[in-house]
C-alpha cells in the first residue's frame, strides 16, 4: 500500500499533518502520537518576534466545531529554530513551519531565518481572520496576496504553500493569484469568521468579539473550496477544515487534496491524527485501493 505524496518536491510518508495553531510543535502530543509516523508536523505559526496574541477569553465551544481568538501567540522566530525545531527533528518528524507576520517585512525576515533551517516547507499564514492587520488584508485581496508571495518566493530557500482564507468571494480568484506570484503549493482552508454572544449576559463570549470558526460544522465549505482550486489551478492541495475521521481525510482528498491537515479534532482527542491515518488505510483495504493516488482528485 501506498501513502505516500510529494508536495512541491518534497516526499512526505503520508498524507496527513496537523493544522497549524492546533499542535503546538508536537511536544506536548508525544504522549499519544508518534511524530515520526505523522506525514509531517506542521507548527503553530511563527513570527518575527514573540507575540502575546489577543487578550482572553479567546476560545469557545459552538455547534460542531469552536470560534478561537488566539491571535497567534507564538516564541518568535530566535526561540522557535534554538528549541523546537531540534526537538522536532530529534524525534525525525518532517517539519512544515506556519509563518505569519503583521508586514511584508516580519514576514520576509522569519522566511529568511528559516532559510538554512532543516525544514520540508514554509506555509505562509495570510489569512488569519483574529489579526487586525498584516494577515487578513492579505488573504482578502488578490493584489496583496500576489505581492506577498512573489516577495517571499525570491528569498525563499524552501518551497512556499500559501494559506489561503475562506472569507473571499471567489477562492479561485485568490488560487489564481498565490499561483501567479509563484506559489509553489497551497493549503486551504483558514477558519471562517465567526460571533458568539452569551444572550444572558449581553456580552459577547470572545474578547476579540469575533473569532474562527473551525470543526465540522465547516468542513462542506473546505470540500467545496478544496474541489474548486483544484479544477482552477495547477498546484498541490494542503486541505484543512472538519477532519475527525479517516473518512473526512478520504473527502478532502477526493475532492482535489494532496495531503490533509487535522486541526480541531486534536482538541477532542490527542490521538486524532494517528486514528485518521488508520482510518485512511482501512478505507483503502476496503476498496482493494493500493496507491493513495487513485483517491487524490478522483471527482
Amino acid at each position: 500500500m501506498n501513502l505516500k505524496v510529494n508536495i512541491a518536491g518534497v516526499t512526505f510518508k503520508n498524507p496527513i499533518t496537523t493544522a497549524s495553531g492546533t499542535f503546538g510543535s508536537g511536544a506536548e502530543f508525544e504522549e499519544f502520537v508518534d511524530l515520526a509516523a505523522l506525514g509531517a508536523v506542521t507548527t503553530k505559526g511563527v513570527a518575527s518576534k514573540p507575540w502575546e496574541g489577543n487578550p482572553t477569553p479567546r476560545i469557545a465551544e459552538t455547534y460542531g466545531g469552536m470560534l478561537n481568538a488566539v491571535g497567534l501567540q507564538n516564541p518568535g522566530i530566535e526561540l522557535f529554530c534554538k528549541r523546537d525545531i531540534p526537538h522536532l527533528k530529534e524525534k525525525g518528524a518532517s517539519i512544515i513551519v506556519n509563518v505569519c507576520g503583521h508586514s511584508e517585512k516580519e514576514y520576509l525576515e522569519v522566511v529568511e531565518r528559516l532559510s538554512d533551517e532543516p525544514v520540508d516547507l514554509l506555509e505562509i499564514n495570510v489569512s488569519c481572520p483574529n489579526v487586525k492587520e498584516g494577515g487578513i488584508a492579505f488573504g482578502q485581496k488578490p493584489e496583496a496576496l500576489y505581492r506577498i508571495t512573489r516577495a517571499v518566493k525570491a528569498i525563499a530557500r524552501q518551497p512556499v504553500v500559501m494559506k489561503l482564507s475562506p472569507n473571499v468571494t471567489d477562492i479561485t480568484e485568490m488560487a489564481r493569484a498565490a499561483e501567479a506570484g509563484g506559489s509553489d503549493a497551497l493549503s486551504l482552508i483558514n477558519t471562517i469568521t465567526g460571533m458568539k454572544i452569551d444572550i444572558h449576559r449581553r456580552r459577547f463570549v470572545l474578547a476579540n468579539r469575533t473569532g474562527g470558526l473551525s470543526g465540522p460544522a465547516i468542513k462542506p465549505v473546505a470540500v467545496r473550496m478544496i474541489y474548486q482550486v483544484h479544477k482552477a489551478v495547477d498546484l498541490p492541495i494542503i486541505g484543512m477544515g472538519g477532519v475527525m475521521t479517516g473518512e473526512d481525510a478520504i473527502e478532502l482528498m477526493m475532492a482535489g487534496a494532496s495531503m490533509v491537515s487535522v486541526g480541531t479534532a486534536n482538541f477532542h482527542d490527542p490521538a486524532a491524527t494517528m486514528k485518521i491515518l488508520a482510518g485512511i488505510k482501512s478505507f483503502m483495504e476496503e476498496y482493494n485501493i493500493e496507491d493513495i493516488h487513485e483517491i487524490i482528485g478522483c471527482m
